[in-house]
């Protein structure tokens, strides 16, 4: 990590902290005030407020993301395939050079599409319930119901077998990649299953990376049928 050095090395201590890292400790209290207001809000506000329209934008640039960051060195096996319909026609060439049309991403395109549809949804129910200043059991009824789907969707990302030699990371969309050297923020079953192939021949590489993009296709779709409360 080139923005701190340190990071869980023997001089990741109180000392270091004090003298180098944040003497008068004004950035703990700051991200300790961050998530003060975020304990708040969860706790007080009638509709939480969870907002899978911006979860759906930064699952639309992790392609550009991961082209940034991306290890030069491994250029030409870790780029992944774009997952937005507004980019997919320049990637779909790139990936279609790279792993010779053998590996399809559409099925993460598609189910992106359904979670962005269900999201746009979910917000102009929510900014509804959140207009309406009369009170009845009803109105409870309808912010405790959409709540429990806000909730729901993000346990979709989660995996029962978690990510492959590593159970105990659960999350697919979200999580540190096995090859750190990738740099790869996006997807990390994913990028382990790229450069893993390399060990295998060409058939069971290939497979081995088109059974982790089924495997996020569907978390994403789960988090869609949860926010639309069709999760069963």
């Amino acid at each position: 990590m080139p923005d701190f050095p340190v990071y869980h090395t023997a001089f990741d201590s109180y000392d270091w902290m004090v003298n180098y890292g944040d003497p008068l400790f004004h950035r703990h209290v700051a991200i300790t005030g961050v998530w003060g207001l975020v304990a708040l809000h969860l706790a007080d506000d009638a509709v939480l407020p969870l907002n899978y329209l911006s979860y759906v934008t930064q699952l639309q640039s992790a392609p550009e993301e991961n082209e940034r960051t991306r290890d030069k060195h491994r250029e030409h096996k870790c780029l992944m395939k774009s997952v937005t319909m507004l980019i997919v026609r320049v990637y779909t060439n790139v990936l279609s050079n790279m792993l010779e049309d053998s590996v399809s991403l559409h099925p993460i395109t598609a189910s992106i599409q359904e979670l962005a549809t269900a999201a746009k949804e979910e917000e102009e129910e929510a900014k509804k319930l959140r207009e309406q200043e009369t009170l009845g059991n009803l109105l409870v009824l309808k912010k405790r119901t959409l709540n429990d789907r806000l909730m729901f969707a993000e346990r979709g990302f989660l995996d029962a077998e978690g990510l492959k030699g590593r159970q105990w990371f659960k999350h697919l969309i979200y999580g540190p990649c096995r090859y750190h050297e990738s740099k790869l923020v996006f997807f990390p079953g994913i990028v382990d299953a790229i450069a893993e192939s390399r060990r295998m021949n060409k058939k069971e590489g290939q497979a081995a990376i088109q059974h982790e993009v089924w495997r996020v296709a569907r978390a994403i779709q789960r988090a869609a049928f949860a926010l639309r409360g069709e999760l069963t």
